[in-house]
């Protein structure tokens, strides 16, 4: 991976989930910085649930349209031949099931697929958005976290304990440490990948879930 904050080393590696041809949603956070390193001559469609087809990398200083959102109210850009409808038409897109690939943020995944990603005990909040249309719609999710909480506790748990966005539907887990699939008919994680310099003692020293190791 590239030099850079994790933030953006977690980007670069979801981005390697991309598919020539795919229809891809990318959730608030972390995932939204994936639309930077869509490689060089894939055809990839971006989507936004408030209401676009098309979402190119984020815009420099001088690039910047204030009307031009996503659905975390950060500006974009948008490709040649981007289009614009109502959040209607782009959630019937979701439930339809024509999105070929979530990439989402997680507070929390279990080792069957679960995950937790839109409430906070103690904070306000507005609801979960689209989150949960794209755990059940699209084609193939994929959670891009910390491995960790700021306590230091593992993120990766065998059962979520916070409120539920979705149950069995993460495919895989990308973090700062390793990258995970999901077996859920063994009930448990695979660990494929080990990021750079990370250990297969940290994962286990870091790591609540159950998981056996194939890397790849």
């Amino acid at each position: 991976m590239k030099s850079g904050s994790s933030r953006e080393r977690l980007a670069e590696r979801a981005a390697k989930e991309l598919r020539d041809g795919f229809y891809v949603n990318l959730g608030i956070g972390i995932p939204t910085l994936v639309a930077n390193y869509v490689p060089d001559g894939m055809n990839v469609i971006l989507h936004s649930e408030n209401g676009l087809l098309g979402i190119g990398p984020f815009p420099h200083d001088d690039e910047v349209d204030p009307d031009l959102i996503n659905a975390g109210k950060q500006t974009i850009t948008t490709v040649t031949g981007a289009s614009y409808f109502d959040s209607a038409a782009s959630f019937g897109m979701i439930r339809g099931g024509h999105i070929d690939l979530a990439i989402l943020g997680a507070l929390e995944v279990s080792q069957s697929g679960d995950i937790a990603n839109w409430m906070v005990p103690g904070k306000m909040v507005k609801g979960m958005g689209g989150a949960m249309d794209l755990v059940a719609g699209a084609k193939r999710v994929v959670a891009v976290m910390t491995h960790t909480d700021k306590s230091g506790a593992s993120k990766l748990l065998k059962e979520c304990e916070l409120p539920l966005t979705g149950k069995r539907c993460i495919d895989l887990v990308i973090t700062e440490k390793a990258v995970f699939e999901v077996d859920k008919a063994a009930n448990r994680l695979i660990l494929i990948e080990l990021m750079p310099e990370v250990t297969l003692e940290e994962i286990a020293a870091s790591t609540a879930a159950d998981y056996v190791v194939d890397l790849k």
